[in-house]
């Protein structure tokens, strides 16, 4: 089997050359240029690149814009490795099992290389094949990434991006995208939750040659969804192909729980009269009260109602105890107003999404990861159905689901006895009353009354004074580190990299992390 040679030190000493290579230290930073150096850092930061470039309230806009431009494709591997893997994951050989294998790859990813082949019994499938060592190598980057994030916690107040939770939420979606018994299993899910859509399927999989490395399914020639031309030739009616698609991915997310998070172009084809979601390495899942209480604000939305959003938003997540309710309903007054006044034909569920994971990060409320994995997939399949039918509204979508579905939908059993469960609740609480006023009535005669007073928006003042002297002693810091490392570098100090000394070095590299981190911190207020 083919074995990694991957070495900590030696992927640091990458890191370095392809930071000197960029002169990261002599010039500044665009745009551009950060996106060149995530590129050559390899597919970890890669990944990385394209997690950020999803969630534009974390960068400037331009960042996030050169971030989406970020590519997965890479040379591919000779087929004589190919060949290596497939011998080595089947333990037999190859022409036992099938007639033939195409040597030029369908696909080359950062993480995997697609083949055609065809069975000896006369099927033809694809095979997923997992680059080896890759698991190995990402491993590593992302345990070097959380040591410097670790040093960068020493210097962050409690405002600033928490890169650990995302990193975290990185690895945990790469280690799905690499497990293909996994993307199996995503697949058969899929199959079973639209068996009854007749429109809609994905490919079959053929478990016995299914492997944690190879993912062998059904080879679906259909027609990408991008090619108008022969959608059209072929009369297919792409307005109600994209009102199809729509629909059905409306029913993943509300009604099934279940989603493909990745609905790209490339990951849609149609044949048949039927739609294919093809490569399930990523899926985003929804509990049922998640479900609930999405449509409870795709409710509150159309109807203007601030109260309701309100309390499906905090019903999501997590709020903080400091929670500043009135300016949080300010807010949403402000998101409802813009979006509500909008013709739902302009209507951008993934900027709507983005808009509300922006004001849960300003107010603190800590929302579940799978609902940005939904915002990812809001605004990855909102531009496929506006590049297949322009014209089509979003209000045929979203008017249709709710002229036909309560804010609370669920089992007439389920709902019973959760309304069962509730008059209990209340009744014991109806029971307590007299007993608590009267205590209350006592403490008053004794003079023991207490009230707690909190004056919503008192510490804010205070805060913004932390952050300014924050700043400040950073700055003062960096200066030192900048003027004792260039000092460092004039002199023959040893040890010494790449022919400067290694403490100068350092300083330097310290000296960059303070300073994105406090150029963070400045953009962000």
């Amino acid at each position: 089997m083919l074995k990694s040679t991957y070495k900590s030190s030696k992927r640091l000493g990458e890191m370095l050359l392809i930071f000197r290579k960029h002169e990261i230290l002599s010039k500044p930073m665009t745009p551009e240029k950060f996106r060149l150096i995530l590129e050559d850092l390899g597919p970890t930061f890669i990944k990385l690149g394209q997690m950020l470039s999803l969630r534009p309230h974390l960068l400037p806009q331009e960042y996030s814009r050169e971030l989406a431009k970020l590519q997965t494709s890479a040379i591919p591997l000779d087929f004589s490795i190919i060949q290596e893997i497939l011998s080595a994951e089947y333990g037999r050989p190859l022409n036992s099992i099938f007639a033939y294998i195409d040597a030029e790859p369908l696909g080359s990813a950062s993480m995997a290389q697609v083949h055609r082949a065809e069975l000896i019994s006369g099927e033809r499938l694809v095979l997923k094949i997992q680059r080896p060592g890759i698991y190995e190598i990402m491993a590593k980057d992302i345990a070097l990434l959380s040591r410097v994030l670790q040093l960068l916690h020493v210097f962050r107040p409690n405002e600033v991006i928490d890169f650990n939770a995302l990193l975290r939420e990185m690895w945990t979606i790469t280690q799905q995208e690499m497990d293909f018994l996994l993307e199996a299993e995503h697949l058969k899910e899929f199959k079973l939750h639209n068996a009854n859509v007749p429109y809609i399927d994905c490919p079959k999989v053929y478990t016995p040659l299914t492997t944690p490395k190879i993912l062998a399914m059904e080879y679906i020639d259909g027609i990408k969804i991008t090619d108008k031309e022969t959608l059209y030739r072929e009369a297919y009616d792409l307005n109600t192909l994209a009102l199809k698609l729509g629909e059905n991915y409306l029913k993943q997310i509300l009604e099934d729980g279940y989603f493909h998070a990745d609905p790209h172009p490339g990951n849609i084809r149609v044949k048949d009269r039927v739609i294919y979601f093809l490569d399930f390495g990523m899926v985003g899942r929804l509990s049922k009260h998640e479900c609930t209480d999405l449509k409870d604000l795709i409710w509150a939305l159309a109807k203007k109602d601030v109260e309701a959003f309100q309390m499906a938003l905090l019903d999501l997540g997590n709020p903080p105890s400091d929670l500043n309710e009135v300016k949080l309903q300010e807010d949403l007054s402000l998101i409802i107003n813009k979006y509500a006044s909008v013709n739902l034909a302009n209507l951008s569920l993934g900027a709507f999404g983005q808009d509300i994971l922006k004001l849960a990060m300003e107010h603190r409320l800590q929302l579940s990861p799978s609902l940005s994995t939904f915002t990812r997939g809001a605004v990855t399949i909102e531009s496929v159905l506006r590049d297949l039918a322009p014209d089509l509204s979003i209000q045929d979508l979203l008017q249709a689901y709710i002229n036909t579905s309560s804010p609370i939908k669920g089992e007439p059993k389920e709902d019973l006895s959760f309304l069962k469960q509730e008059s209990i609740a209340l009744l014991y609480k109806s029971l307590e009353l007299p007993e608590q006023l009267s205590e209350f009535l006592k403490m008053t005669v004794r003079g023991k009354t207490k009230v707690n007073l909190d004056l919503t928006g008192s510490q804010e003042p205070l805060n913004k004074f932390d952050r300014m002297i924050n700043k400040l002693i950073i700055g003062i810091i960096l200066s030192a580190l900048l003027l004792g490392s260039s000092i460092i570098c004039t002199t023959n100090m040893t040890p010494k990299l790449l022919d400067i000394p290694l403490l100068g070095v350092l300083g330097f590299l310290a000296a960059l992390v303070l300073s994105i981190r406090l150029l963070i911190s400045v953009m962000k207020d």
